[in-house]
């Protein structure tokens, strides 16, 4: 990269920069590819997009706001790239480091960004009453992500902000940044391969933001980053130039430590969060009531009532880690300037993504827990803690994640283990290990159509009356599913159906949950 390009991007700080004829290659066209195109197409930029198979929906668009399009294999940098000589590459976040285009990208010196970085570049197209752009709230960890983004966006418009939950969660950052309603506040869910990239930002192309936390970290997409090592470096971006809270997990050290570790704007405080009574600085629960002990003006002798376990138990919300994610998002929310009165009324409509210990119906005697969204071994502990006893649905895709450490720690706590997916041998073989007096039934179906169908007919044989059949496979889906929701909506067809099939007794307190 030429001193004249590296002084022409560092000046790219505004959605009033001068963009035009920047030449841009942007890998990858699904939601984010699209969305990164789109905004350089408008702000002036010569764009190629770069992918390997273009949807539709978006490669018709492409014409249409002056972009080209490269399609075909990319085990090697095509040679329509090599010639654009691209000034900058704006990557999707599926292409990981160890691609071979990222590779030609580094190895040439080439600017690599995310689109994290685009958006925090421009997040002053639409600007609020007093001329400045929104703030940003940064939410990661390996689970808890959507539900602490949507509890910290709901709690802030109850506050009378305009928030807007964003990023991973599904809705691209520039598409809220361009918004031209205008938000006060973004709540911006981030993976870590968004964070991988956001870690290559030189100065003027990394957020600032008001608070930001990482939830928990356990063993996730070591396939993408290579180790565990460098999944832990890149989640710990999310702390970084933090202006007003570094909220943090007490019961996960390695949140802590990352907090300690990080490079804070000056006067930025550590808010920690866990099920005990809180201390200064601290959220937490005191005799069944979270109660905020960072965000009130006596932090050593007052504390400021948020909710009760009551009130969480009635809108489904009790669950432990369910718990956690209130009580992180109530801080980052408090970070700025909600007040408890408005996080009570937020969590009394509040309701939890489909897939996410989700009642799907109770009949028979038992309760049948859709947790799709499990799809590691960290949050399923979190569910089977929430129901022990269950008849567990597990397995699919580990991604190079081991789950030997999950059944050692869970196994013997379940009452049977019905086991799917490509990746059964290492199930079965760990409860062999580790639980060997728990009855595992394999099932060997890979039809998407019938497996989850023959699961739930053993998970039923084997339930008892009291008891819960939990679905929550510690893998991914996409052995044998489209994605974790299309695995839970197949859970659930599968429940119904049983129960329409069942013994008018089997019917009895027969109920579709409702959140």
């Amino acid at each position: 990269m030429t001193d004249d390009v590296t002084t022409r991007l560092a000046s790219l700080t505004s959605w009033r920069s001068d963009w035009a004829g920047l030449r841009v290659a942007v890998l990858g066209l699904a939601a984010t590819g699209f969305s990164v195109a789109d905004t350089l197409a408008e702000l002036g930029a010569d764009v190629l997009v770069v992918t390997e198979q273009a949807p539709e929906e978006y490669a018709g668009l492409l014409p249409v706001i002056g972009a080209r399009l490269h399609e075909g294999p990319l085990d090697e940098a095509p040679e329509e790239l090599v010639r654009f000589a691209p000034e900058v590459v704006v990557a999707s976040p599926g292409f990981s480091p160890a691609h071979p285009v990222i590779r030609w990208v580094r190895e040439r010196g080439i600017a690599l960004w995310g689109d994290i970085e685009l958006a925090w570049r421009v997040r002053d197209k639409v600007v609020r009453a007093d001329g400045t752009p929104a703030e940003w709230i940064l939410v990661t960890g390996t689970n808890g992500k959507t539900t602490t983004t949507r509890l910290a966006a709901t709690m802030l418009v109850e506050a009378g902000l305009r928030a807007a939950p964003c990023g991973n969660i599904g809705v691209p950052v520039l598409d809220a940044v361009r918004d031209p309603a205008g938000f006060d506040v973004f709540v911006v869910e981030l993976s870590s391969h968004q964070l991988w990239y956001l870690g290559l930002s030189d100065g003027v192309g990394a957020p600032v933001p008001a608070a930001a936390t990482c939830l928990n970290l356990a063993d996730d997409h070591l396939e993408w980053h290579g180790s565990f090592a460098a999944y832990r470096d890149a989640k710990a971006v999310v702390y970084r130039h933090t202006r007003i809270a570094c909220v943090y997990n007490k019961a996960d050290v390695a949140t802590r430590r990352m907090v300690e570790e990080a490079d804070v704007t000056e006067g930025a405080r550590a808010v920690g969060f866990d099920l005990g009574v809180p201390g200064p600085s601290d959220v937490g629960v005191v005799d069944g009531i979270l109660a905020d002990r960072a965000f009130v003006e006596n932090r050593r002798t007052s504390a400021a009532e948020l909710v009760t376990l009551e009130e969480l138990g009635a809108r489904g919300l009790s669950a432990p880690h369910v718990v956690q994610n209130v009580l992180a998002a109530a801080a980052l929310a408090r970070a700025v300037g909600a007040e408890p009165a408005a996080i009570r009324r937020a969590l009394a409509t509040f309701a939890l993504d489909p897939h996410r210990a989700q009642l799907v119906a109770q009949a028979g005697g038992v309760s049948w827990i859709d947790d799709s969204k499990a799809t590691n071994p960290h949050a399923a502990i979190a569910s089977l803690t929430a129901y022990p006893g269950c008849v567990w649905i597990v397995g699919g895709l580990f991604k190079g994640v081991d789950i030997d450490a999950l059944i050692a720690e869970r196994g013997a706590s379940v009452s049977a283990a019905i086991v799917i997916g490509v990746d059964r041998s290492p199930v079965v073989e760990a409860f062999a290990r580790h639980a060997p007096d728990v009855p595992v039934i394999e099932v060997d179906d890979a039809q998407t159509d019938s497996v989850m169908r023959r699961a739930v007919d053993r998970a039923a044989e084997a339930a008892a009356s009291g008891g819960a059949v939990l679905l929550a496979p510690a893998a991914a889906s996409f052995d044998q599913f489209a994605s974790y929701g299309e695995r839970g909506d197949r859970f659930q067809e599968a429940v119904r159906d049983r129960i329409e099939r069942g013994r008018p007794d089997d019917l009895d307190g027969a109920a579709p949950a409702g959140d």
